[in-house]
């Protein structure tokens, strides 16, 4: 197995346990968080992700490509780890409020569509220490595309929802893009 399998077959395993942790909607100690006094909330956030894989900086790197991801046109069997900034507002030198961390892969032989693993760690204001955990499909040339919140930390424990995503500016180029998001979560 080559060394770039290696790591992402260790990724995909600490993901796969993530996930296996935060199913179940219970707590800890097992029990539900009905029973622990908790009210359900609704929180909506704004933000845009700098998705920058060439320029000065780049905040993503291919880690694996199967010889089929180099000829085919959507790419089939890429796999790249990002560290992306989220910003208030479009620009990147708007303020920083979190970075989304986590891999997107080339699942689709028929269009160009990215499964993507990732977390939303805030930084600042009042979800500064939380996260939220996406699992999901993102079918990039779709005007909108939703991807589900299957879990979050701190302020977001429990957490379950929708991210809205469309894109802000790409730039056919380079493949740096800037998409807008707008996530949707119940939490304790």
């Amino acid at each position: 197995m080559a060394p770039t399998s290696s790591k992402f077959c260790v990724l995909l395993s600490l993901t796969l346990f993530q996930l296996h942790l935060v199913s179940g909607g219970r707590l800890a100690n097992g029990s539900s968080p009905l029973n622990q006094g908790l009210e359900e909330k609704t929180t909506t956030i704004h933000f845009f992700f700098h998705d920058i894989i060439v320029g000065e900086e780049p905040t993503a790197e291919k880690v694996a490509e199967v010889e089929m991801s180099k000829t085919s046109m959507t790419g089939f069997g890429m796999v790249a780890l990002f560290d992306d900034p989220l910003t208030e507002g479009p620009d990147a030198t708007s303020k920083l409020i979190g970075r989304a961390q986590g891999l997107y892969a080339s699942a689709s032989q028929n269009d160009l569509s990215l499964l993507m693993v990732l977390n939303y760690v805030f930084l600042e204001g009042e979800y500064n220490g939380s996260s939220l955990s996406i699992l999901g499909r993102n079918s990039i040339f779709s005007s909108t595309r939703e991807m589900p919140v299957i879990g979050g930390t701190g302020m977001f424990r429990l957490a379950r929802g929708y991210a809205l995503a469309k894109t802000y500016s790409l730039d056919l180029l380079t493949g740096n893009a800037v998409v807008e998001y707008n996530v949707t979560v119940i939490h304790y």
